[in-house]
């Protein structure tokens, strides 16, 4: 497969009562992106933190009541995901969930679900300020390269976009298409993501899709300011939009942008573009800084 239709999410963060509202809200957002023709949703870093508002204000209020008592969701989030996919026939990385694991420690962990199955996933390599010393959220060692049928995948959950080295393993791996879900609460925030997606689009010659949370949820101590714009990236040469911009949401609208990409110009671009980022960038390795 060659050409394929993107969705990134700007998702809003709800609150919930009953399990099935959540489950309603999946199955709109998901029906939608489909209806528009998309074939790979992405959903964003932390959009599971609404289903903290089930369990009421004692524990929504509490950094680690609540992701202690979202554990008990685990299974229905990605039995739900994947119906959806199957239902759809698209693949969906679902809003990443701050899973425990054997050892008690916690990871921020982006699952992609495809028609067949989980097909991978991706715990963030590099922690904020927030979940490191308010949240305890531990740091993953291992990046993934996840296999679909549109080629290799890639995930850099937010602030891991801002590491090149991180996607840069991933897209000599054969990663043409790197996904960021994000959750920032200033437009510094935003807008570091932001540039750091589009950053690793152009020295990769690569695609990449942001996915960001908006708006407010006053309620939750842990997603309470949410600002962002999805964005598609490309290659900033011949046959892509001279800025590197494919799309971009507006202001903080929840939906999805949408956008049709194709994964053959990459191969095109490195090999006959105006520059050869891809191909050159060993070449910064030699040389010599003096002074």
């Amino acid at each position: 497969m060659k050409r394929i239709r993107v969705a990134g999410a700007q998702y809003d963060i709800g609150f919930f009562h009953h399990w099935a509202e959540y489950q309603q809200k999946q199955e709109r957002w998901v029906s939608d992106a489909a209806a528009q023709g998309a074939t790979l949703l992405v959903f964003p870093e932390y959009g599971s933190m609404e289903l903290a508002s089930l369990y009421g204000a004692d524990i929504y209020a509490d950094l680690h009541k609540q992701i202690a008592a979202m554990q008990s969701l685990w299974a229905e989030v990605q039995a739900l995901y994947l119906s959806l996919a199957r239902q759809h026939d698209v693949l969906i990385l679902g809003a990443s969930f701050p899973l425990r694991l054997a050892d008690g420690s916690y990871r921020n962990r982006a699952v992609l679900y495809g028609p067949d199955g989980v097909l991978g996933f991706q715990d963030k390599l590099i922690m904020t300020r927030f979940e490191n010393e308010q949240w305890h959220i531990g740091a993953s060692n291992d990046i993934q390269i996840i296999q679909t049928d549109i080629g290799p995948v890639g995930i850099n959950i937010c602030y891991d976009s801002e590491f090149p080295l991180l996607a840069r393993r991933q897209v000599e791996a054969g990663a043409n298409l790197i996904l960021v879900p994000s959750c920032t609460d200033t437009d510094a925030g935003f807008h570091r993501v932001r540039i750091g997606s589009q950053a690793r689009a152009l020295e990769n010659q690569c695609f990449v899709v942001h996915a960001p949370t908006i708006g407010r949820a006053d309620w939750s101590e842990a997603v309470d300011i949410n600002t962002g714009r999805a964005g598609i990236y490309a290659p900033v040469d011949y046959g892509f939009p001279a800025d590197g911009l494919v799309a971009q949401g507006d202001g903080n609208t929840p939906g999805w942008v949408v956008a049709e990409l194709d994964l053959a110009a990459i191969a095109d671009v490195r090999n006959n573009g105006q520059v050869f980022n891809y191909r050159d960038w060993p070449q910064q390795y030699d040389k010599k800084c003096s002074g």
